[in-house]
């Protein structure tokens, strides 16, 4: 078996000079996380909804002051594209994901002729349970990361980047552990301001007229978004005591891309498709 048995296919594509809402409108409707950019047929760059979601977060004024239907493709994609060939194991594709730091990697024979992405990864993992028996301690994220769910968003993606994780868990007032947040979740939910400001709720309000409180004002106040508001619940997890296996074939009937590792009600480990992966090694 190798990389063009478990690739995925067709792959979608984009100019260079085109806007980063029709990506954003691509990627809703095929249901996928990354795209191809070209310039005059020639791959120039991939783009991913983590990339769009750190980008639109930012402070900089070369996108933030600019609607989404203004910002070409080209200002947010990583240009240094990982390729491979359709021959080449499964096992090459995993250590070259794991060496480049890089979730996806375009198939190419002359020409593009797919895409190897975690999820096609994990989904192998999920389907040779005889052949991989690790179990899930061994390769489990165990130091987890954790925000308040009154958090803001803001400081949710700056947990990530300080950490260089892709998703945190939510924990309320008692310390409970009540919801999970990823990149992906942050994407989906960041762009949804067409002009590239980050998401708010509005909150009614009262204020009383005097000390004595014969009349009470009542007016909205607009708020930024909170862990609680984009947070993903009820947790799904995984035992401690299942093999990696179990876990790839829960995520994939999940859709998830990542299952916090619970003993009894503690949660004591995150295992992501990064993690999954390393076992193909």
């Amino acid at each position: 078996m190798n990389v063009a048995d478990v690739m995925s296919s067709p792959v979608y594509v984009l100019n260079a000079d085109e806007p980063v809402s029709y990506a954003r409108k691509l990627m809703l409707k095929y249901k996928i996380s990354t795209l191809l950019v070209l310039n005059e047929g020639k791959m120039v760059g991939i783009v991913t909804k983590s990339d769009i979601s750190n980008r639109l977060a930012q402070a900089e004024p070369l996108w933030r002051r600019r609607p989404i239907d203004q910002i070409p493709i080209k200002l947010l994609m990583t240009e240094s594209v990982i390729t491979i060939y359709p021959e080449a194991s499964i096992s090459q594709a995993a250590a070259l994901m794991l060496e480049n730091r890089v979730h996806n990697i375009p198939v190419v024979k002359k020409d593009i002729v797919g895409i190897v992405t975690r999820t096609d990864l994990v989904r192998y993992v999920a389907e040779n349970t005889e052949e991989i028996k690790t179990k899930i301690p061994k390769l489990m994220t165990e130091d987890v990361i954790s925000v308040h769910r009154h958090h803001t968003i803001n400081h949710v993606i700056d947990e990530m980047n300080r950490n260089e994780i892709e998703r945190v868990v939510v924990k309320d007032d008692a310390g409970k552990s009540v919801g999970i947040i990823s990149r992906k979740t942050l994407a989906l939910n960041l762009l949804t301001d067409n002009e590239g400001k980050l998401s708010t709720k509005n909150i009614k309000m009262a204020r009383k007229s005097s000390p004595a409180g014969q009349k009470i004002y009542r007016y909205v106040k607009e708020v930024p978004l909170t862990a609680e508001d984009i947070m993903v619940s009820p947790i799904i997890s995984i035992d401690v005591t299942e093999n990696i296996s179990a876990a790839a074939k829960k995520m994939i009937e999940e859709e998830v891309t990542a299952l916090p590792v619970s003993d009894g009600e503690d949660i004591v480990g995150i295992l992501s498709r990064t993690d999954i992966i390393k076992a193909i090694l």
